[in-house]
C-alpha cells in the first residue's frame, strides 16, 4: 500500500513537472520578434485587461438599465397586531371596528409603456458599445505604436554596443601595433598611450552603453506587460529592418480611420439622444398595472389564516409633469450647446490630425534623407579606416590619423543605426497619424 502511494506520488511529481517546464517554454519565448512583442502587450497589458474589462462593465449596466423594458413583479407580505381597536360612531353609538390581526399578501405587477428613460437606454445601447469598444482600440493603438518604438529603441542602443565591442577588437588591435612598434624602437611611447586611452574611452562607453540597455528593456517590458525577472532576447532581421522603412509618402488623409475622431462622433452621436431625452420630458409616462391581494382578518392569532378575502385589478397609469419652473427648457437649451460644443471638437481635431500627420511627414522625410546619406558614409569610413592603417603599419601614417579615422568609422557606424531606427519610430508617428495602426 504504501509502495503504492510512493510510486502514484512520484508519477505526479513527474508529470507536474512536465507540465510546468512546457508552460514556461510557451510563456517565455527563445526570441521575441516585434509582432511577438505587440501580441503579447494586447493580451497582457494591464491597460488593455482593464479597458476590456470596462467593456464587461458597461455591457452589464446596459442591460441593466434595459431591464426596466421587462415586466417588473413583486411580492409584498404584512402582518399587524391591533393592540387596541379603533373606535367609530355607529347610529348613536361608539363600537370597536376592525379585527386584532391583520395580514396581507399582494403580487403586484408594473409594465413600462412609455418612459423616456428606459427608451433613451434602449435607443444609445448600440452607440454605448461602440463606444467602450473605441475606447479598448485607443489603447491597442497606443500600447502597439509604444511597443513598437521601445522595441527599435532597444534594437538601437544594442546596435550601438555592437559598434562599440566593434572598435573595442579595432582599438585592442591597434594598441598592439603601437605597443610592438614601441618597443620595435619604431615610434614612442605617445602612440602606445594614445591608443591606450583611446580603448578606456570606448570600454567606458561600452560599459555606460550595457545600463542604458538594461534600463530600455524595462521600459519595454513595461508596456507588454511582461515578467520584470522574466529573460527577453530580441529578435529581428537587418534587411528586413531596412526595407520595412519604406513608407507611401503620398497617402491623405482619412478622418474615419483616426480613433479620436470615431470616438467623437459616437459622442455626437450619443449627445444627440440625450438632446432627444429632454425633448421626451414634455410627453407623458404610461405604465400598466395589476394587483392580486389577500387580506385576512381574524382577533384568534391561529385562526387567522383560516380564511382570505381576496381582491385584484389592473389600470393604466399616466404621468404628466406640468409645470417644473422652465427646467425642462434650459435642458434641453443645454443639451443643444453641448452638441454645437462636440462639433467645435470635431473641427479642432481635424486640424490637430492634419498638422500631426505634417509633423510626423516632414519628420520622416528627413530622417529617410539622413539614413540615405549617413548609410553611404558607413562604407567610406570603412575604406579610409582600412586604408589609414595599412599606411601606418608601413610607416606612412601617424597614429594620430588612425586613430581619427578609427572614431570616423565608430561616429558613421553610430550615427548610421541612429539613423535606421529613427526613421522605422517617425514611421509609426505617420502610421499612427493617417490612423493605420495595424494591431
Amino acid at each position: 500500500m504504501k509502495l503504492t502511494f510512493l510510486a502514484t506520488t512520484i508519477l505526479f511529481f513527474f508529470i507536474s513537472l512536465k507540465g510546468l517546464s512546457q508552460h514556461l517554454q510557451d510563456s517565455v519565448p527563445q526570441s521575441a520578434t516585434l509582432n511577438y512583442c505587440i501580441q503579447y502587450a494586447l493580451k497582457h497589458q494591464p491597460l488593455i485587461q482593464q479597458a476590456l474589462i470596462d467593456e464587461k462593465i458597461t455591457e452589464e449596466t446596459i442591460r441593466t438599465k434595459l431591464a426596466d423594458w421587462y415586466p417588473q413583479l413583486n411580492l409584498n407580505a404584512n402582518y399587524q397586531n391591533n393592540i387596541q381597536l379603533g373606535t367609530s360612531y355607529f347610529n348613536g353609538n361608539y363600537v370597536n371596528t376592525g379585527t386584532h390581526n391583520v395580514s396581507g399578501l399582494n403580487l403586484g405587477a408594473t409594465q413600462n409603456i412609455f418612459n423616456r428613460d428606459v427608451l433613451l437606454a434602449s435607443r444609445t445601447a448600440a452607440d454605448v458599445r461602440k463606444g467602450i469598444r473605441e475606447i479598448t482600440d485607443s489603447s491597442r493603438i497606443g500600447i502597439t505604436a509604444g511597443v513598437g518604438k521601445a522595441f527599435y529603441d532597444v534594437l538601437l542602443t544594442q546596435k550601438q554596443i555592437d559598434v562599440l565591442d566593434e572598435n573595442i577588437i579595432r582599438l585592442n588591435r591597434s594598441l598592439k601595433d603601437a605597443y610592438n612598434q614601441y618597443k620595435g624602437g619604431i615610434v614612442d611611447k605617445t602612440d602606445y598611450k594614445r591608443a591606450t586611452i583611446a580603448l578606456n574611452n570606448t570600454s567606458a562607453q561600452r560599459k555606460q552603453g550595457q545600463g542604458v540597455l538594461t534600463a530600455k528593456y524595462f521600459v519595454l517590458k513595461q508596456l507588454m506587460g511582461y515578467p520584470d525577472s522574466a529573460a527577453l532576447q530580441l529578435n529581428y532581421d537587418s534587411t528586413l529592418l531596412e526595407e520595412d522603412i519604406q513608407l507611401d509618402t503620398l497617402q491623405q488623409i482619412n478622418y474615419d480611420n483616426r480613433i479620436e475622431y470615431k470616438l467623437l462622433q459616437t459622442q455626437k452621436s450619443l449627445q444627440s439622444f440625450n438632446l432627444k431625452y429632454y425633448k421626451w420630458g414634455f410627453l407623458p409616462s404610461i405604465s400598466a398595472f395589476g394587483n392580486y391581494n389577500l387580506n385576512y382578518f381574524n382577533n384568534n392569532i391561529g385562526k387567522l389564516y383560516s380564511r382570505s378575502f381576496p381582491n385584484s385589478n389592473i389600470g393604466l397609469q399616466l404621468s404628466f409633469p406640468i409645470f417644473q419652473g422652465f427646467k425642462r427648457i434650459h435642458q434641453i437649451r443645454s443639451a443643444g450647446l453641448q452638441l454645437d460644443r462636440i462639433d467645435l471638437g470635431i473641427v479642432f481635431l481635424k486640424s490637430r490630425i492634419a498638422t500631426e500627420y505634417a509633423q510626423a511627414l516632414a519628420l520622416y522625410k528627413g530622417n529617410l534623407a539622413n539614413y540615405i546619406a549617413l548609410k553611404d558614409n558607413v562604407q567610406l569610413a570603412n575604406d579610409v579606416y582600412t586604408i589609414i592603417r595599412l599606411q601606418y603599419q608601413q610607416g606612412i601614417k601617424t597614429y594620430l590619423e588612425v586613430i581619427i579615422a578609427e572614431n570616423d568609422l565608430q561616429t558613421s557606424n553610430l550615427n548610421y543605426y541612429t539613423a535606421l531606427f529613427q526613421l522605422l519610430q517617425s514611421k509609426i508617428d505617420v502610421q499612427k497619424a493617417l490612423g493605420v495602426i495595424q494591431y
